[in-house]
Order: structure tokens, then C-alpha cells, then sequence
């Protein structure tokens, strides 16, 4: 199978780059993979699995009593690892490399994981943590938040916003933290 490590380098996504990271010819994934959207499907099964191992990882070390404590470390690891791996973070957070559709095991991953950050909020909910009763305005802001926060990084959009590049796991702590104190009952 095809490897490569796209780290810090970058969010340039194409079989052509994949090819030349990997040392081989632009034609080789294809000896493996019948086709672009297979290649890539598998880039983002492995993405993915990297991914959620990361958080789980994260979660491991969170209090399982703790609803916004697992929540907190659910989206500090979420934004390390889309910071550390922004082509992997591209291929597996947008459509457009390949149609994530078409694959149930990343459908299904996908939606674990959008269950896993809905559950937490949930029971922060029901041990009376919450100010709102609206879960689900709630469970929304935090997916925007975290999702939001590593497209921004992404994109390119922290300097505008006087955040140098160290300064970046920082502020997302400490947006995380405005969050969560936003929500949570005094």
C-alpha cells in the first residue's frame, strides 16, 4: 500500500504529490488502487484511524466522571492532530478529494465520532452541568467550535488575528475553555 507522511508540510492533496512523497512513479497507487477516489479512500480510512486513535488516547487521560473535562480533551486532541496533519485533516473534513459517501467504514467512523462529542455534551447535560437546555444548539456550537477552529488554522487565518504559529495551542486552549465556561452552570 501507498504510505506517505504529510505532516507540517502542507494540505497539498493529489495522487501526483501522494506519488512523489512516497518515492514512486505518479502511476504506481494505481497497481493498488483501481481508481482516484479508492486511492484516496484509503488515505482517509488511514487518516481516520490515526485520528481517532489520537482521541482516544486524549480520552484515556480524561475523568470518565467528567463530561466537559472528556470534552475539553476530545477537542485539544482533535486540534493537535488537524494542526500536526492538515492533509490528512483535508482528505477526511471536506468532499473534495473523494465522495465520503461511498465509504460505510468512513460514513460509519465519521458518525461514531459526531456521536461520541454529542454523548459528552449530553451528559454534561444530564448531570445538570449545562446553563441551556438546549443540547442540541449546544452539541452544534461545539462541533462548529472545534471544527471551526482547526479549518481556521488550516486556511491560514491566525496571523490576520495577531496568533503566531507557537502561540496556536495555546489560544486553543484557552478557547476551548471560554466555551466550556460559557455553557456550564457557575
Amino acid at each position: 500500500m501507498l504510505r506517505c507522511n504529510w505532516r507540517r508540510e502542507g494540505a497539498e492533496v493529489s495522487v501526483r504529490e501522494a506519488a512523489r512523497r512516497a518515492a514512486v512513479s505518479p502511476g504506481a497507487p494505481f497497481r493498488h488502487f483501481p481508481n482516484r477516489d479508492a486511492l484516496m479512500a484509503a488515505v482517509a480510512g488511514e487518516a481516520q484511524r490515526r485520528f481517532r486513535a489520537e482521541i482516544e488516547v486524549a480520552l484515556d487521560q480524561a475523568p470518565a466522571t467528567d463530561p466537559l473535562g472528556r470534552f475539553r480533551a476530545f477537542g485539544l486532541a482533535y486540534l493537535r492532530w488537524a494542526r500536526r496533519n492538515p492533509a490528512h485533516f483535508e482528505i477526511i473534513s471536506t468532499g473534495r478529494y473523494f465522495a465520503h459517501g461511498s465509504s460505510a467504514e468512513l460514513t460509519r467512523d465519521h458518525a461514531e465520532l459526531i456521536a461520541l462529542t454529542e454523548r459528552m455534551l449530553a451528559d454534561a447535560a444530564e448531570q445538570g452541568l449545562l446553563r441551556s437546555a438546549d443540547l442540541k444548539r449546544i452539541q452544534i456550537a461545539g462541533r462548529a467550535l472545534v471544527y471551526g477552529f482547526a479549518r481556521m488554522n488550516l486556511d491560514g487565518h491566525f496571523p490576520r488575528w495577531g496568533v503566531e504559529e507557537g502561540e496556536t495551542e495555546r489560544m486553543a486552549e484557552g478557547v476551548i475553555d471560554l466555551f466550556i465556561a460559557g455553557i456550564a452552570k457557575p
